[in-house]
């Protein structure tokens, strides 16, 4: 079983993908795929961390053997032969906090808001690492997540080292949406899907974690696990989710309040599913069904569809956002509301507001 740097259960579901990846890819350069919040970037780091292994008593699909120095210098974020290439922004969240030399440099202290891209310099930056000698003889390995946060700029300048790596140089990209990735960059690296974990399973770790009502969130988060304890730094559980359809049918948007604009929409969007679902006799995947009680109109579910998904295209922009999220609940209730009641509705606002 996959454990972390104290011995305990990690993430369980990467187990099996890890032992199969070490005893069969050969590849310089992998392309970790699959749903967000599975686990893509912590099987990169077990990967390199195997691959960089100095326990030549374990059979290399049963490492990282955790217990050699190599290993330990993986576990303290100091291995001189691996680089992780992060957004700023995901920085501190993954645990790679503070102002790499692997990263091209400190940054310069800024009140700008942390970028959510990996720039040009920090993969020029690892191109240079990567062709440098091995400092304990093993491998060089770059470790870049998540790869469709680089621009074509820098796409491009790793590949040319994509195509011709030096000798002991391994590459592993992890990717949410390969599909953004430039095909010259997906046509150069192993494809490796790795598949959301069985829901027992995933229900199981979040319990543990002293989440409740674990296999409601599991749902709501689309079967990703590490989606459910990310939507808990916002107070976002059980008792929240199943509130939101009502709230929103009621054209309530204080119940978003504090949600980044993204995680709002998102949310938005996956109501509108649900409620779709259920406005054509079929069942909703992500809220309970109890929590839908009314079945909304179709073609204004599937206009507030397309309105949602023009907003989250834009919804890393700086906008208004209790602004943005008001206007999509106000949207969300006409489509949830059946038009007579969506009129009568608007008939008593009309009144309150003449009062």
């Amino acid at each position: 079983m996959v454990t972390d740097a104290s011995g305990a259960a990690a993430l369980p579901w990467l187990t099996a993908p890890l032992q199969r990846i070490l005893a069969t890819q050969r590849a310089h350069a992998l392309l970790l795929h699959g749903p967000r919040g599975v686990g893509e970037f912590e099987l990169a780091l077990l990967l390199a961390q195997g691959w960089l292994c100095e326990a030549a008593d374990v059979p290399l699909a049963a490492r990282p053997c955790r217990r050699c120095a190599s290993c330990h210098l993986v576990d303290a974020r100091s291995h001189p032969d691996l680089m992780v290439l992060l957004p700023d922004a995901l920085r501190q969240r993954l645990g790679w906090s503070g102002g790499d030399a692997e990263e091209g440099g400190a940054e310069k202290a800024s009140k700008a808001k942390p970028s959510k891209d990996i720039k040009v310099e920090a993969v020029r930056a690892a191109v240079g690492f990567v062709q440098t000698t091995a400092a304990r003889g093993r491998a060089k390995v770059l470790v870049l997540h998540p790869a469709e946060r680089m621009n074509a700029i820098a796409a491009n300048a790793l590949l040319k080292t994509l195509e011709e790596p030096p000798g002991l140089a391994r590459f592993v990209l992890c990717s949410g949406d390969p599909a953004a990735l430039l095909p010259t960059i997906r046509s150069r690296c192993q494809r490796v899907a790795l598949a959301a974990p069985e829901p027992a399973e995933a229900s199981a770790w979040l319990a543990a974690r002293g989440v409740p009502e674990p296999a409601l969130m599991l749902a709501a988060a689309g079967g990703q696990p590490q989606e459910v304890l990310a939507w808990a730094e916002f107070g976002i559980d059980a008792a929240l989710w199943s509130r939101l359809p009502g709230a929103v049918t009621a054209g309530d948007a204080s119940v978003l309040h504090g949600w980044p604009l993204p995680l709002a929409v998102e949310a938005l969007h996956k109501l509108c599913h649900d409620a779709l679902c259920v406005a054509t006799g079929a069942a909703p995947r992500y809220f309970p069904a109890p929590a839908l009680r009314s079945r909304g109109d179709v073609a204004r579910l599937v206009a507030w569809s397309r309105a949602l998904a023009d907003l989250a295209r834009d919804a890393e922009h700086p906008w208004n956002v209790d602004l943005a999220v008001q206007a999509a609940v106000q949207q969300g209730r006409e489509a949830l509301n059946p038009p007579r009641i969506a009129g009568a509705a608007r008939r008593t606002a009309s009144l309150n507001s003449s009062r």
